[in-house]
């Protein structure tokens, strides 16, 4: 890999981790996630206004730039890599969810005067519509049941009975930091078991 002469100290150290990562390196997949996870919250945390958000946003950046640390090119740091990954995630989480909170009590006033509401699309499923999402569900609970019991009750905790971090943390007497880390593989694991039929959760 062709290293940028202008990189610091630190950029150099997490170039020597990024090389251990793409060999599988765990310990090298936890320190970069250690080293960087603050800071991205907080931009995140910026970006988005909610804290559970935040930390949702935060782990699915390293899921992101860890499933493609095949495609980091050293001619920028790895920080700035993860930063633009995290930023581009943060647009399209605060896209989805302006498009899903358009209200329907909106209105304009048209050429004459009169105010004229504006028609909003159903977004209801029709019977089709219905179906595959009921199918994708059915993959999704298959994929969750298949997972190490540990992970399982996690993305249970998280994602089905919708219990925060710190939630969690007590439920299981663990320490937050350590439900985070476990969560972000539990999502990697829950994300590669649907990969194949190329759901994504």
């Amino acid at each position: 890999m062709e290293v940028n002469g202008k990189f610091s100290a630190r950029a150099l150290e997490d170039l020597d981790l990024v090389a251990k990562a793409r060999e599988g390196d765990q310990v090298a997949f936890d320190k970069l996630m250690t080293r960087y996870r603050e800071s991205i919250f907080f931009m995140v945390l910026k970006m988005v206004h909610n804290r559970d958000d935040a930390d949702d946003l935060t782990i699915e950046a390293f899921g992101k730039a860890f499933q493609n640390i095949a495609n980091y090119s050293a001619d920028y740091a790895f920080s700035t890599w993860l930063f633009k990954i995290a930023t581009n995630n943060c647009i399209d989480f605060i896209r989805k969810k302006r498009l899903q909170t358009t209200s329907i009590e909106q209105s304009r006033k048209g050429d004459d005067g009169e105010v004229v509401p504006i028609a909003v699309r159903d977004h209801n499923p029709d019977p089709e519509e219905a179906m595959v999402k009921e199918q994708r569900a059915a993959k999704i609970r298959a994929a969750i049941e298949k997972l190490n019991p540990k992970y399982r009750s996690l993305i249970e905790l998280r994602y089905l009975d919708e219990l925060s971090y710190e939630e969690i943390a007590e439920k299981l007497d663990l320490p937050l930091g350590t439900v985070k880390a476990q969560l972000f593989r539990a999502k990697e694991m829950l994300y590669n078991a649907l990969k194949d039929t190329k759901e994504k959760y």
